[in-house]
């Protein structure tokens, strides 16, 4: 009966019903075993659906406009003839695990058009800002014929290494500015960004935006000289999402930039190391979970964690001891 209900849910997630392609993403990212057995079931079924949609990660700090750009965006790709999924991963509650800033009202208009689906996920405190099950979601997006599917990290300063390994190309949105502004960017965010758009370059901020761009194409230049991808990219554009401007070049650019590392393989190889990457992410988790399950392990785990936060433990000689027990419990 499960298995009819999966076959059922696939198909209607392949005609590219967004119902359906809602209650699938909920699925997989419950943390109900019997649900993650039917998402996991349902996921097998999709396989066969050999769709790609251009996955574009997109990242920047809050306040940014990263919302006010997606649906600028999105609307201009949906006015171009293709469909848009959007997983907006949001701050989670400490308490709750929900979303705080979650829902679709900062994209009113993007999410009444039929042509788009927009999905707001916490976070759960994972780092990057990239919930756990974003890249399920986004082969769930694919499966449902997706054209584009754009994920928005939090943006809040962790590491954003791992929305990398779940699209095919990374954006990086900044305001308007530059100088010491540029020192507070991470290095590690500048060297895995394929396009920077530095955005509101509108108004009193539009010569702003332009030396900002200079800036930051200089800082490209520096940090990756020996990227490969075609001439002229790393690069930094100017946008204005308020007024739509610069929204056309950007995605032209982005389309570029796709093109050329599908027609050498790059895009390929990405996926592929990116498949690997999260088939090892899961083993990890998995690992953890099953281990910490065991009320023995979980016993230990607060006996030692006790004796670490009054200082008669070092950590690290604690973490040791209970690895040490659980590999003489796996062992038995």
């Amino acid at each position: 009966m499960v298995e009819s209900c999966d076959s059922d849910l696939a198909q209607r997630i392949a005609s590219g019903d967004r119902r359906a392609l809602a209650q699938a993403i909920t699925l997989v990212e419950s943390s109900r075993s019997d649900h993650r057995a039917t998402a996991l079931s349902l996921l097998e079924q999709l396989t066969s659906v050999r769709r790609e949609a251009l996955r574009i990660g997109l990242s920047g700090a809050p306040g940014v406009g990263k919302s006010t750009f997606i649906e600028a965006f999105g609307s201009m790709l949906i006015e171009a003839g293709l469909r848009v999924a959007v997983l907006a991963v949001d701050p989670s509650s400490s308490r709750s695990g929900g979303s705080i800033l979650g829902d679709k009202t900062r994209m009113e208009q993007l999410s009444r058009n039929p042509n788009a689906f927009i999905r707001p996920s916490p976070s759960q405190t994972r780092l990057g800002g990239v919930a756990r099950r974003t890249h399920e979601a986004a082969v769930l997006c694919e499966a449902a014929g997706f054209d584009a599917v754009l994920i928005e990290t939090v943006g809040v300063g962790q590491s954003e290494t791992l929305v990398a390994e779940m699209s095919d190309l990374f954006v990086l949105l900044i305001a308007p500015g530059g100088g010491d502004e540029l020192q507070g960017i991470k290095r590690g965010i500048m060297e895995i960004a394929d396009i920077i758009l530095v955005n509101k370059a509108d108004g009193n901020l539009k010569s702003a935006a332009v030396r900002t761009c200079a800036d930051y194409a200089q800082a490209l230049r520096l940090l990756r000289p020996r990227q490969q991808d075609p001439e002229g990219f790393p690069k930094a554009m100017a946008v204005s999402a308020l007024n739509e401007e610069g929204l056309k070049e950007a995605w032209s650019e982005i389309s570029a930039l796709d093109g050329w590392r599908r027609r050498y393989g790059f895009r390929h190889r990405r996926r592929a190391d990116q498949a690997r990457k999260w088939f090892e992410n899961e083993i990890h988790r998995g690992l953890v979970e099953q281990v910490t399950a065991d009320r023995t392990v979980r016993n230990s785990m607060a006996e030692l964690g006790a004796l670490v936060a009054e200082g008669k433990l070092f950590p690290a000689n604690a973490a040791a001891k209970l690895l040490r027990q659980i590999s003489a419990r796996l062992a038995q």
